[in-house]
C-alpha cells in the first residue's frame, strides 16, 4: 500500500473541451442515417452510468461512457469520463476525460473535492483518485498492493473504506514465475476483505503539486468470516453495513450474500440481516435505528425487488409495500423514517417514498412527458431536499437528471446532441393476450413510413428476471432503432417470469422452461400479425443468453414459423448448461427448481438441441469464447448439429476474450452488422443460402 500525490492532468482549455463534449457523427439531411440510426452512429452512442449529487444539492457528478471508434481507435471497452455540472442546469465540465476508466464518484463532505476510482498515471491497478472541484488536477490519494474494487468516503471525510482481495503470496507469485500456474477450480480464490485507511487531509485546492500531506498508518482489514462485497458507513461514521457470502464465486454473490452490520473500529459483527434472497440496493437511515435493503421475498424468488427495513440492532425484517407489484431498483434514506425509492412497474418506472409506519405515495411516474424520464440510478443530496438520477427516454439513452419532490425533474446532459438530426421510429407499449388469457405487454416499434405488415424481428430479453422499459430500447445487441429505421417492425416482448410486475408474474415461468413462456412469443407474432402490424410470413427472432434461448427454441421446435434467427450467448442444451455455467445454484433454486440429474429426460425435452431435426430456419450463432455463464460450448452444440443434419443454414461467430456479452467496440460492431446482414438476407430476399463470412463494414 502506498499513499501518493501524483498530479495528472485532468482539464482541457474551453474551446477544446467545446469540441470535445460536441463532437458527435455526421447527420445530413441526404445522410441515410437521417432516416435511422446507421451502424456508425450505434456504435457512437453515449451514456451515462453513475451519478453522484453534491452534499448540499447544487452539483451532480456523473460519468460519462463513452464508445471507441470500430477500427479507428485502440480497440477495446468504452472509456468512462467524469464530468459535473449545476443540479438547476447549465453547462456540463469534462473533469476527467479521454483514455480512462472513471468509477464511483463521491464528494468529500465539503463538497471541494470528488474522488474516484481509476487506473491511470501509471497504476498498475486501480487506485483511489482526487480532484478539486474549482477546477484543477487530479492526484492520487491511495494506492493498495490488491486491486480496489469498491470504495467508500466516510461521513466525516477522515477514512476511506474500501473491498480488495488479500494479496498473492510470494510463495504463489514465485511458483507461477516458474510455470506453476495451474488453476484449482473454485478453490484456488482469495478472500475479499473490508479494509479501512485513514485519509491524510487534503489540501486546500488547488492542490500543490508534491503536497504529500504526511504517510499516514497502512489500511487494515476487518477480520470477518467469508468474503466481502459491498460496504457503506453508518451516517455516524463507526459502523459499516456490508455483505459477506462464504466465497467471491459469482454463485455466492447471487444466492448467499448476506447484510451484516460491523464496528468500523474492531470489526465485530453488530448485527446480521438475513435478507432471505438475493439482495440489491442498502442503507443505514440518518439516525443509525434502522437499515433499509432491496431484497427478495424468499429463497426461490428470481429477483430482488422488495424494500425490507429492520431494526439495526437486528430483529425482523419487515415489507414496507407489501402489496406493492413491481420490483423496487434503489433506494435512499430522506430522513430518519422516510425512505425514497425507484421501482419497476409494468414498463414504467415510478419514484416514491414511504414511511415506516407503510404510509407514502408515488412522486414521479415515467412515461408522461420527456419532462418524465425512465429511471434507472440515484443519489440523494445530504438534506434529502434533491435527488440526482439517472434517466431515459424513447428518444435518448441514460443522461444525469435532477429532482426534487415536488418539481419536475430536469435533464441536466446531452450527450448525443446529434440525435435530434435522426428520424427515430416511433415507440409505444403493446398489450396483448396469450393464448391462456394472461396479459402481456412489450415495446413496438414500427418503421418511420411503412405501407401494409412489415416484417417483425423479436427481439427477446434474457433474464428471465428482466424486463424491457419503455426507454432507450436501443444496443449493439439489440438495434431496435436501427432496425425499425431499415423497415422493420420491432417488438421486445416481456413474456411471463419478467420483472416488473410483482413476484408472482416472475415466478410463473419456474419449473416449466420453454413452455408458456416461449408460448408467449409466438401469441406475441400472432397478435401483431392480427393488428396488422407484422407479416407472419417474414418473422426473425434474436435475443441473448436467456433470450438466445428463445431465440434457438423458435428457430427449432417452431421452425416452421420462423424465417431466420440470431441467437447470442444462448442455451441449446439443458443438461449441459446447467453443469458447465458459473451460477449453478442460482439455476435450481430461482429457475428449474429441480437437481438436473433426477429430471435428465425433461431437462433434454426442453432443449433445443433436441429438436434440431425440425429446423430449416437459417441461424445465426455468436458468443464469446470466455463466457462462463452459458459455456461456449452451448453454441458449438447446435451449431454442429444443424451443420451435419444440413437442412439450413447456419454459422457460428466466435468472438475471442469475450465473455457473457461483448466489451471491445470491434466485437461490439461486428456483432451488430452480423445481425441485422442475417435478418436483411433471410427476411428482405427469398435466399436459401448464408451471406459470405467475411463483413463489409461500409454504413
Amino acid at each position: 500500500m502506498r499513499f501518493v500525490r501524483r498530479l495528472i492532468s485532468s482539464r482541457l482549455n474551453p474551446f477544446v473541451l467545446a469540441l470535445l463534449v460536441s463532437s458527435t457523427p455526421p447527420v445530413t439531411a441526404d445522410d441515410p442515417a437521417a432516416s435511422g440510426l446507421s451502424f456508425a452512429q450505434l456504435a457512437a452512442v453515449r451514456e451515462v452510468v453513475e451519478v453522484a449529487i453534491a452534499p448540499d444539492g447544487d452539483a451532480v457528478a456523473y460519468v460519462l461512457r463513452v464508445p471507441r471508434r470500430p477500427g479507428v481507435d485502440e480497440d477495446g471497452p468504452p472509456w468512462q469520463e467524469l464530468h459535473l455540472v449545476g443540479a438547476g442546469g447549465g453547462p456540463s465540465r469534462a473533469y476527467v476525460h479521454g483514455e480512462v476508466g472513471v468509477s464511483e464518484p463521491q464528494f468529500t463532505p465539503d463538497g471541494r473535492y470528488l474522488l474516484y476510482r481509476a487506473k491511470r498515471g501509471g497504476d498498475e491497478r486501480p487506485a483511489i483518485w482526487a480532484i478539486p472541484v474549482a477546477g484543477g488536477e487530479s492526484f492520487r490519494v491511495l494506492a493498495h498492493d490488491a486491486e480496489i474494487r469498491t470504495f467508500r468516503l466516510s461521513p466525516a471525510g477522515t477514512h476511506l473504506a474500501f473491498v480488495a482481495p488479500e494479496a498473492e503470496s510470494e510463495a504463489r507469485e514465485e511458483a507461477a514465475k516458474k510455470g506453476f500456474d495451474q488453476e484449482v477450480f473454485e478453490e484456488d480464490w482469495r478472500p475479499l476483505r473490508a479494509w479501512i485507511a485513514d485519509l491524510p487531509p487534503l489540501p486546500p485546492p488547488p492542490p500543490v503539486p508534491g503536497a504529500d500531506g504526511g504517510a499516514p498508518p497502512a489500511p487494515r482489514a476487518l477480520e470477518l468470516e467469508g468474503s466481502v462485497r459491498e460496504l457503506e458507513w453508518s451516517p455516524d461514521g463507526s459502523r459499516l453495513l456490508l455483505t459477506l457470502m462464504p466465497r467471491p464465486l459469482v454463485d455466492d454473490g447471487y444466492m448467499f450474500r448476506r447484510l451484516h452490520l460491523v464496528d468500523a473500529a474492531g470489526g465485530e459483527v453488530l448485527a446480521r440481516f438475513d435478507n432471505p434472497g438475493k439482495l440489491g440496493d442498502f442503507a443505514v437511515a440518518p439516525g443509525g435505528e434502522h437499515v433499509a435493503m432491496v431484497s427478495a421475498a424468499d429463497p426461490n424468488d428470481p429477483k430482488e425487488g422488495r424494500l425490507l427495513v429492520a431494526p439495526a440492532a437486528g430483529g425482523e425484517l419487515r415489507d414496507l409495500l407489501p402489496d406493492f407489484e413491481g420490483h423496487v431498483s434503489h433506494l435512499a434514506w430522506r430522513d430518519r423514517r422516510t425512505v425514497l425509492y425507484v421501482a419497476d412497474v409494468g414498463v414504467e418506472t415510478v419514484i416514491g417514498e414511504v414511511d415506516l409506519d407503510g404510509s407514502g405515495d408515488v412522486l414521479l411516474r415515467s412515461g408522461g412527458g420527456p419532462q418524465a424520464p425512465v429511471v434507472t440510478g440515484l443519489a440523494l443530496s445530504r438534506d434529502g431536499a434533491r435527488a440526482a438520477l439517472i434517466g431515459e427516454t424513447p428518444r435518448h439513452p441514460r443522461e444525469a437528471w435532477s429532482f426534487a419532490p415536488g418539481q419536475p425533474p430536469r435533464r441536466l446532459s446531452d450527450s448525443n446532441p446529434w440525435l435530434g438530426g435522426v428520424t427515430l421510429a416511433e415507440q409505444r407499449t403493446h398489450r396483448y393476450a396469450a393464448r391462456d388469457g394472461l396479459e402481456l405487454d412489450g415495446i413496438l416499434l414500427e418503421p418511420p413510413a411503412g405501407d401494409g405488415p412489415a416484417p417483425l424481428i423479436l427481439m427477446v430479453h434474457g433474464g428471465p428476471e428482466s424486463h424491457v422499459r419503455n426507454g432507450w430500447v436501443t444496443s449493439y445487441s439489440r438495434p431496435a432503432q436501427l432496425a425499425a429505421g431499415r423497415g422493420y417492425a420491432v417488438f421486445l416482448p416481456n413474456y411471463r417470469g419478467s420483472t416488473g410486475r410483482g413476484v408472482a408474474f416472475s415466478k410463473l415461468g419456474q419449473g416449466d422452461a420453454a413452455g408458456p413462456e416461449f408460448d408467449d412469443l409466438i401469441d406475441a407474432i400472432d397478435a401483431l400479425a392480427a393488428a396488422g402490424v407484422a407479416d407472419p410470413q417474414r418473422v426473425g427472432v434474436t435475443g441473448g443468453s436467456y433470450g438466445g434461448y428463445a431465440t434457438a427454441w423458435l428457430a427449432t421446435r417452431y421452425s416452421e414459423r420462423i424465417r431466420a434467427g440470431v441467437m447470442f450467448v444462448g442455451i441449446s442444451n439443458k443438461m449441459s448448461k446447467a453443469l458447465t455455467t458459473d451460477i449453478p445454484v442460482e439455476d435450481m433454486m430461482v429457475h428449474t427448481l429441480y437437481e438436473p440429474w433426477t429430471r435428465f429426460d425433461f431437462a433434454l425435452e426442453r432443449s433445443p438441441l433436441s429438436y434440431a431435426a425440425r429446423c430449416r430456419t437459417p441461424l445465426l450463432i455468436a458468443g464469446g469464447t470466455d463466457d462462463t455463464r452459458v459455456h461456449p460450448s452451448q453454441s458449438l452444440q447446435l451449431y454442429r448439429a444443424l451443420k451435419l443434419i444440413g437442412q439450413a443454414p447456419v454459422r457460428l461467430v466466435r468472438y475471442p476474450g469475450e465473455g457473457h456479452g461483448n466489451r471491445r467496440a470491434a466485437a461490439r460492431d461486428d456483432y451488430a452488422r452480423r445481425l441485422m446482414r442475417w435478418m436483411d438476407h433471410f427476411l428482405l430476399a427469398d435466399n436459401h443460402q448464408p451471406p459470405p463470412w467475411e463483413l463489409e463494414r461500409d454504413d
